[in-house]
């Protein structure tokens, strides 16, 4: 992995945090995924006019991408409804790398040096420890971080297939951004079906507008980078580095939406970081 790939990731990884904590933060959650998820419209539709369509062979990739990305969002979404930040983004996003890891290594056939797993392992290990996190009141909250293993299962899922269908597409900013659009679309007829109230407020509100906006902008981009990311380097390494985002999530939940700082939380956010330390060492080297 180049110097230039892993500090792109790296960036990736601070701009999902900040969309995570703004749906966290939302008051309706509906509402703030909502409008992540729909502020990639305007910035997929820019770039179909500078890249051309992906080749016919990713097409099954593309309609894998967009489902499992829809069913992502519905999990997370019901996880921020039950569980802090600083408990589910760290469990969905821990468990992504050891399963594309496992996927990479025992079924595609993918090469890694020792040393390469041990950094996943360790960064993977070290995020999954937040399970033991307890929430702001002070209980465990296994139903959380059931549905944050869930969701983990889905982003190890949609990694795999992005990354295999953006090799595939010839264009990873295309592949991606016809995967957004098809996206935006399920996720208007399920929320005007569901929550019509959600879908207006999105438009209506200044919250709404501002976290379209931001939160929208920041989602699109940090996946455009590890789209390309996948396609310059291993499935694997670029899905365990991108999750080294817990530390940025940790800090914006205790900084800003006042969550509880533990040991727990301190001594997984060390382990991600050597994790991380070791992954560049070993790819470098």
């Amino acid at each position: 992995m180049s110097t230039t790939v892993f500090l792109a990731v790296i960036g990736a990884a601070l701009l999902h945090a900040t969309w995570n904590a703004l749906v966290k933060g939302g008051a309706d959650k509906r509402v703030t995924m909502g409008a992540v998820m729909l502020g990639h419209v305007p910035l997929a539709l820019a770039a179909l006019a500078f890249v051309p369509l992906p080749a016919v062979e990713s097409m099954p990739y593309l309609a894998a991408s967009v489902a499992l990305h829809a069913g992502y969002q519905l999990f997370l979404l019901k996880s921020y409804e039950m569980g802090d930040l600083t408990q589910v983004y760290p469990i969905a996003r821990g468990s992504a790398p050891l399963i594309v890891a496992l996927v990479s290594v025992t079924i595609l056939g993918v090469h890694l040096k020792g040393a390469e797993l041990l950094a996943i392992a360790v960064i993977g290990i070290g995020i999954l420890s937040l399970t033991l996190v307890r929430r702001s009141d002070g209980l465990h909250n296994p139903q959380a971080a059931m549905l944050a293993l869930v969701t983990g299962l889905f982003i190890a899922s949609y990694s795999l297939v992005d990354g295999l269908g953006a090799r595939l597409a010839g264009t990873s900013v295309g592949f991606y951004a016809w995967s957004a659009l098809g996206n935006g679309v399920l996720l208007v007829a399920y929320l005007g079906v569901a929550a019509p109230r959600a879908l207006r407020d999105i438009w209506a509100t200044r919250a709404g507008r501002r976290v379209f906006v931001i939160g929208g902008s920041a989602s699109y981009v940090a996946y455009t980078v590890v789209t390309w990311a996948f396609t310059q380097a291993p499935i694997a390494l670029v899905t365990a580095l991108r999750e080294t985002s817990i530390v940025f999530a940790l800090l914006i939940g205790v900084v800003f939406l006042k969550e509880r700082l533990d040991l727990i939380k301190l001594a997984a956010t060390a382990m991600t970081l050597c994790g991380a330390f070791l992954l560049r060492m070993a790819r470098s080297s």
